[in-house]
């Protein structure tokens, strides 16, 4: 193990390594800040141009991404009342009163504080029990691994929101499209129409752009512009040694609802920022003032949404299964570098693990002294004119949809699920089951396959183990739950 150690902390170690987290950390910084682009956004963005780079490059490009972008939506949070990404919408409700009390400065540096703690704690779940899932998972064969989709399936209900068929109609979709190309068991093609370029499917860069890229420049383009808040100057005050101390167990506390609330997958970093939020109130003895400018409700906010971040990593290494949209992408990046998240990665390549661990502990860091040394200047990117920036990033979409496969028909791709995309989100279908289940489609359907050629055709194999009737009762409950609480959310106004 401890071989393993030093040849990790030698491949992550490298001044190509440091210098890409600190650039992702920033671009993920700069597109959290602006408000309508996403951390999915910007990790879609940049996945195209890690296709050359080295595998732990890419992963810690992407992770550290990923972690600006949820800082980052907290700064035009603070300073014009508009959340730059969903995860800071409970920012809003502390940080702007604290902006109008001329402590924009003093919300801005506490946000950061409560980030970086919060992201400590979340890596150190993920090192401690991504691990421990996984030696549990290395007991799983086929059958195991298809009841454990199936129950990764259920997530879509989750992402769905209030649009709970919609959900489930996406999910269809994106399973349907996942089987477009060739059939690698019988060598047919399948709904490619004849067409050469289709026989190895859709390819993933172009379905992630087209789906979360295009129709956010598609929305701005068309939409009415959005009402301009005044902008609040950052000021000079600082956060002082007794305000850190009073609001540092509201740091942990939340930080660890973020970790259990990122490591279910489908929750995500905004009902985890709420619910941390609304743990803070109930504890305080500071409550009356929550909602008006509290700096304990603005650390709750931020550590719950925060300490999210590497928990979302824990079933995406440990299971192979995404936690939430981004990590879905960046399980994207895994498969685009030959790499099989889930228990088998634990044993090809725990050195690759390994490095993965040390680098999102220097991310941690590197989101401190990007946000000290840079917060001035990031607070003035959430007024880029919409004019200068969506022909740049339609620009950047296309070449990151060519750049793959060196392919006009991939751009062709990407504008025709662009399109889709746009009509989803007009429509109010959520993009986010559509992604996850193209992701799942070949794992759904490769297990299933294997299984019964296993069983030569029998069902029965999949009621053969524990371990399955145990994720057959989760899916059921899973299922069960959320069609419950649907119909109950329906049902209230009503009684009301």
């Amino acid at each position: 193990m401890l071989e393993n150690f030093m040849d990790a902390l030698l491949l992550a170690s490298t001044l190509e390594n440091f210098l890409m987290m600190f650039a992702g950390m920033a671009f993920g910084v700069v597109i959290g800040a602006i408000p309508g682009l996403t951390g999915t956004m910007a990790v879609t963005l940049l996945l195209p141009f890690t296709f050359h780079m080295v595998p732990i490059t890419a992963l810690l490009l992407l992770v550290a991404v990923y972690k600006g972008a949820m800082y980052g939506g907290s700064i035009s949070a603070i300073l014009i009342k508009t959340p730059g990404t969903g995860a800071a919408a409970c920012t809003v409700l502390d940080g702007y009163p604290l902006a109008q009390q001329g402590k924009a400065g003093k919300a801005l540096y506490m946000a950061l504080y409560a980030s970086c703690i919060a992201d400590f704690i979340s890596n150190l779940s993920l090192i401690f029990c991504a691990g421990i899932i996984a030696s549990f998972a290395l007991s799983f064969g086929p059958p195991e691994f298809f009841m454990l989709i199936c129950f990764s399936l259920t997530i879509v209900a989750s992402l769905s929101g209030d649009q709970f068929w919609k959900g489930v109609i996406g999910a269809c979709l994106g399973l349907f499209l996942s089987t477009i190309g060739l059939d690698l068991v019988f060598g047919t093609g399948r709904y490619t129409f004849g067409s050469v370029e289709l026989m190895p499917g859709i390819s993933f860069i172009p379905l992630i752009i087209g789906l979360f890229a295009i129709p956010e420049i598609l929305k701005g383009c068309t939409g009415r512009p959005p009402v301009q808040e005044s902008v609040i100057a950052v000021g000079g005050d600082r956060v002082t040694w007794a305000e850190f101390k009073r609001c540092f167990k509201t740091i942990v506390k939340g930080s660890w609802i973020g970790v259990i609330l990122g490591a279910i997958p489908g929750i995500g970093g905004a009902p985890a920022a709420y619910m941390s939020y609304t743990e803070a109130k109930r504890s305080s003895p500071y409550r009356s003032n929550f909602g008006k400018g509290e700096l304990e409700g603005l650390a709750a906010a931020e550590s719950g949404n925060n300490g999210c971040a590497g928990a979302t990593l824990i079933p995406l290494l440990s299971l192979g299964v995404p936690g939430d949209v981004v990590t879905a992408v960046i399980l994207g990046a895994f498969m685009m570098h030959n790499l099989t998240p889930g228990p088998l990665l634990f044993q090809e390549n725990i050195v690759l693990v390994y490095a993965v661990y040390i680098g999102i502990m220097v991310s941690s860091a590197l989101m401190y002294v990007t946000g000290i040394t840079c917060i001035r200047t990031f607070a003035k990117i959430a007024h880029i004119p919409k004019q200068v920036l969506y022909p740049i990033i339609l620009l950047i979409c296309c070449y990151g949809a060519f750049s793959i496969n060196n392919s006009m028909f991939d751009v062709l791709v990407m504008a025709i699920l662009g399109l889709l995309g746009y009509l989803l989100s007009v429509f109010k279908f959520p993009e986010a089951p559509l992604l996850v289940a193209f992701v799942l489609g070949p794992l759904f359907e490769d297990n299933l396959r294997r299984s019964l050629l296993i069983s030569h055709g029998s069902p029965t194999i999949f009621f053969g183990s524990v371990i399955c009737w145990v994720f057959l009762a989760l899916t059921l409950l899973s299922l069960g739950y959320t069609i419950y609480t649907f119909y109950r959310h329906r049902a209230l106004p009503m009684e009301q």
